[in-house]
C-alpha cells in the first residue's frame, strides 16, 4: 500500500486528493498545523479512513520530525496562504507560509525522505501580468501580487531542489479549480453563494468587483487527478493544468443567475472595494504537454461546474 502526505489536507484541494487516493488504495497521512480549534469540516467524512499528524509549515522541525515518522512514498504540499487579497494586506506571513514552507519541506525531504515523490502546488498567478495568450510551461513568468511572487519562489526553489539534489521533486502550474468546497472568499464561491441566496429569497443583491476580469475556470476534482498523475511519470517535471477555455466573471455570473431562472443585471452590483492594488486581467492556460505526456484532460466543463456550485449552495442554504 503506497503512503502519501499531503499538507493543506484540510483545504478545497486537499480534501479531494485525500478522497482520491484512498479510493486508489493509498495509506493517506494529513499533516495539519496544531492550533485551539480544528476546521476538519472539509474531511470530516474521511477522518476514520485518514491519519492526522502536527506540523507547520513555518517550523523546520516540525516538518523533519512529521516525514521522519511517516516515511511517505508521495509528498504533496497544497498548504498555503492561498487567497490572492489577502496577500497584499499580510505580505510577509504570505512569504514565509507560501515560499519559505516550501525550501522549508525540501529540506525534510532531503535529510530524512530522499527517495519519496515531491508535488508542489505551483499557480498560474505566477504569470501574472501574460506575456503571452495562452500560457504553458515555457511562457515568462511576471506575478502581480505577493501571492503570486511567493509561488514563483515555491516553484523555483523545487526546481532548484531537483536539480541540485536528485529529487523527485515536480510542479503543477495550475490554473483556478473551484468547487462546492471552495472558500467563500474566493469569488466563484461568492457568486454562487450569493446567487443560492437570491433565489432563496435570504438577499437582494450580489456585489463583486471586476467583472471583466477573465480566468481558465475548471473543476477541482479533475485536477487533483493531474496532480497524482505527475508523481507516476518516470522523470519529474513541471506541467500547466487548465482547461483551454477562458471566462469572464460576468461570464460566471451570468451562468449561475441563469440557472436559478433570474436576470444577473437586476441583483449585481459593482463594488471598487473588490478590485484588486494590481489586477491580472486574463489567464489562459496551454495544457498540450499533460495531455499528450500523462494523458490528462479535464472531464467538467464550466457550466456544469458553476450550476453544481450553485446547486450545493442552496442545499447547504435549506439544510440550516
Amino acid at each position: 500500500m503506497p503512503k502519501a502526505l499531503i499538507t493543506g489536507i484540510t483545504g478545497q484541494d486537499g480534501s479531494y486528493l485525500a478522497e482520491f487516493l484512498l479510493e486508489k488504495g493509498y495509506d493517506v497521512v494529513g499533516i495539519v498545523r496544531r492550533t485551539s480549534h480544528h476546521s476538519y469540516e472539509r474531511i470530516d467524512h474521511l477522518i476514520p479512513r485518514v491519519r492526522i499528524v502536527a506540523a507547520d509549515l513555518l517550523d523546520q522541525h516540525s516538518l523533519t520530525t512529521a516525514l521522519q515518522e511517516v516515511q511517505p512514498d508521495e509528498v504533496y504540499n497544497l498548504a498555503a496562504q492561498s487567497f490572492v487579497p489577502t496577500s497584499f494586506t499580510q505580505p510577509v506571513l504570505t512569504g514565509e507560509f507560501t515560499a519559505l514552507g516550501v525550501t522549508r519541506i525540501l529540506e525534510a525531504l532531503r535529510l530524512v525522505s530522499p527517495s519519496a515523490r515531491f508535488y508542489q502546488a505551483s499557480s498560474s498567478e505566477m504569470f501574472g501580468k501574460v506575456a503571452e495568450t495562452p500560457q504553458n510551461e515555457r511562457t515568462p513568468f511576471y506575478p502581480r501580487s505577493p501571492y503570486g511572487v511567493a509561488k514563483l519562489y515555491g516553484h523555483w526553489i523545487t526546481v532548484n531542489y531537483r536539480e541540485a539534489y536528485g529529487l523527485y521533486a515536480a510542479s503543477g502550474i495550475l490554473f483556478n479549480h473551484e468547487s462546492p468546497r471552495r472558500g467563500m472568499e474566493f469569488v466563484t464561491r461568492k457568486v454562487t453563494d450569493g446567487v443560492a441566496r437570491i433565489a432563496l429569497g435570504l438577499a437582494k443583491e450580489l456585489r463583486v468587483g471586476n467583472l471583466q476580469a477573465r480566468r481558465d475556470w475548471g473543476y477541482a476534482w479533475d485536477y487533483v487527478d493531474a496532480m497524482w498523475r505527475m508523481l507516476q511519470a518516470p522523470t519529474p517535471t513541471d506541467y500547466v493544468v487548465g482547461t483551454g477555455v477562458m471566462h469572464s466573471v460576468e461570464d460566471l455570473v451570468r451562468v449561475a443567475f441563469q440557472h436559478v431562472g433570474l436576470e444577473w443585471q437586476q441583483y449585481v452590483k459593482i463594488d471598487p472595494q473588490f478590485h484588486r492594488p494590481a489586477e491580472v486581467d486574463m489567464l489562459l492556460a496551454d495544457p498540450a504537454k499533460i495531455r499528450s505526456e500523462l494523458g490528462w484532460e479535464p472531464k467538467t466543463s464550466f457550466e456544469q461546474l458553476i450550476t453544481m456550485m450553485v446547486d450545493a449552495d442552496i442545499a447547504r442554504l435549506k439544510a440550516r
